[in-house]
């Protein structure tokens, strides 16, 4: 029972760190705007629930970087990074709601963000 204990650690903890060592990397690409690097890198883990990567390909989908231009792509994004405490998303979904980007515009929930963004 022992042994198949500590096997179990051992993927998960090299399972792990393989994440954060693209997670590296795919911003590593991002800031060089290597683009098309960063979003094969971010995609993965940011479909695994990974904030940093939502936040990030929220981004780009904001901006149009190395994808085409989708405000509703980015909210979408931007939400399951917020929902994680993400201040840079909450601070992003709020303004998509504020000027109806992506989303219905909603001062009310542009207000929430923008109050969880801020704390």
């Amino acid at each position: 029972m022992y042994k198949i204990i500590l096997l179990m650690m051992l993927v998960v903890m090299s399972n792990s760190a393989a994440i954060a060592g693209n997670l590296e990397d795919g911003v590593g690409a991002y800031k060089k705007n290597n683009y098309a690097q960063a979003l094969e890198l971010l995609r993965p883990i940011a479909e695994e629930g990974n904030a940093a990567a939502q936040g990030l390909l929220g981004r780009m989908y904001l901006r149009g970087e190395g994808v085409t231009k989708d405000y509703q792509e980015a909210a979408k994004w931007h939400r399951l990074a917020a929902e994680q405490g993400d201040t840079y998303s909450q601070y992003n979904l709020a303004s998509s709601y504020f000027y109806g980007m992506g989303v219905s515009q909603n001062y009310q929930e542009a207000a929430k963000w923008y109050r969880l963004s801020a704390d």
